[in-house]
This record gives C-alpha cells, sequence and structure tokens, in this order.
C-alpha cells in the first residue's frame, strides 16, 4: 500500500476524525490476511456485523469467526470498543441538571442507539431535577420491552425520587411509539399521580434521533 493511504500515516496527517470507520478499525488490526490489506479485511469486519452499530455486540469468539481474524485482533476490537463503552459512562456525574429531551437524549443517545434488543431504563431526580441514578428496568425482545408499574417505582421509591423521565430504545431506529408504548406511558403516568412521583417525560431513541413524549404534547 503507497505510504500515504497507509491508515496511521493517513491519521498523522489528517486527523483521526477525518479518517473512515474502516481506516480507523484497521490501525487497530494492524495488519491484514494474505493478500488482504487492513484496510481491506476492516470493510469485511464492518459488512459481516451488518454495519458499524452492531459491532459492539459481537462477543471475542464471534469475532474470531471472521475469517482474518484471531485472538489477538479480536481482542484489540473489543478492547477498544470496551474504553468507548466506558468513556461514555464516565462522562454522566451524579447530580447533572436534565433541563429539556435534548439533554436527556443526548445523555443515553450514544449508549442506546447501538443496542440490538429494547432496553427500558428510568432515570431517577431529586426536586432540583438533578439526577439520582440511571437504572435499568427491563430488556425485552427486538420488538418490545414489557415494563409493570410494579418495577418502575419500586426503585424511586426507595431513593426518594421526586420525578422520574423513562426512556426506551427502538433497534428498528425509528422513535416513533407504538401503540403499546402509548398505552404503558399512560399507565405509568397515571401510577406515578398515585405515588407522588411525577413521570416529566418518556424519551424514545433511534439511530442518532429521538421522539419526546412531552414535546409532542403525549404527556400532560
Amino acid at each position: 500500500m503507497p505510504l500515504e493511504e497507509r491508515p496511521r500515516e493517513r491519521m498523522k496527517e489528517i486527523g483521526a476524525g477525518k479518517m473512515s470507520n474502516a481506516e480507523l478499525i484497521a490501525i487497530l488490526l494492524r495488519t491484514g490476511y494474505h493478500e488482504e490489506t487492513a484496510i481491506r479485511l476492516a470493510e469485511r469486519v464492518i459488512s459481516q456485523a451488518g454495519g458499524l452499530r452492531f459491532l459492539p455486540d459481537y462477543t471475542l469468539e464471534e469475532l474470531q469467526e471472521i475469517k482474518g481474524i484471531g485472538l489477538a485482533k479480536a481482542a484489540q476490537i473489543q478492547a477498544a470498543l470496551e474504553l468507548g463503552k466506558r468513556m461514555s459512562s464516565t462522562m454522566r456525574p451524579e447530580n447533572l441538571l436534565l433541563s429539556s429531551p435534548q439533554e436527556v437524549a443526548g445523555f443515553l443517545m450514544e449508549e442506546m442507539r447501538y443496542y440490538r434488543k429494547e432496553y427500558f431504563k428510568i432515570i431517577l431526580l431529586n426536586t432540583k431535577n438533578h439526577i439520582i441514578s440511571v437504572e435499568d428496568i427491563s430488556i425485552g425482545s427486538l420488538n418490545s420491552s414489557i415494563v409493570h408499574p410494579r418495577e418502575i417505582f419500586n426503585l424511586p421509591v426507595k431513593k426518594s425520587a421526586a420525578s422520574i423521565i423513562l426512556v426506551h430504545n427502538h433497534p428498528s431506529g425509528d422513535p416513533s411509539p407504538s401503540r403499546e408504548d402509548l398505552e404503558v406511558t399512560k399507565r405509568l403516568v397515571e401510577a406515578g399521580n398515585l405515588l407522588g412521583i411525577n413521570v416529566l417525560d418518556h424519551i424514545i431513541v433511534g439511530e442518532g434521533k429521538f421522539l419526546s413524549f412531552k414535546e409532542k404534547g403525549l404527556i400532560s
């Protein structure tokens, strides 16, 4: 490969932010496979995963099933992906103030947009809308998650939360609410009113976009 086309040299020349996904993964792989360059191997890894958004779901064993990927290369890819997840999670200081649906979506978007199943989370807030904690409530199928008011309000009661925000993702990438989403939200708002814990919003996270029930007038 010509010197100016090699990933490490290109990173030095143009910076990591301007490089393609395949070039960045090629740097992790370091070498290719027989007659295949590291970039071509990286492109195949992304393709076989079904796209970059699905790569974090691959286990070490699944990565090794890709031709040209041994334990060392699989471990390097998974280590880089795990570091990315951890960096994202460290950007969640306690007492962070969430004052708009955009801030709520931005807070969890990078984590939840890549999930292949529906994850239902709740954000617990104090009286000043500062975050107390973020809790996982349920993990559903590819199309739906099952939640019950008892599961939702158990932790807010224990942690003396004043209000909560419901958040779940749509693996399809489309954040439009389903009939089930509307029915579950209505039931949870009513349960929260009985317990004195306000449901401030329900955010559905899609692929780089989100829907706020509050903004759409679906929560009064």
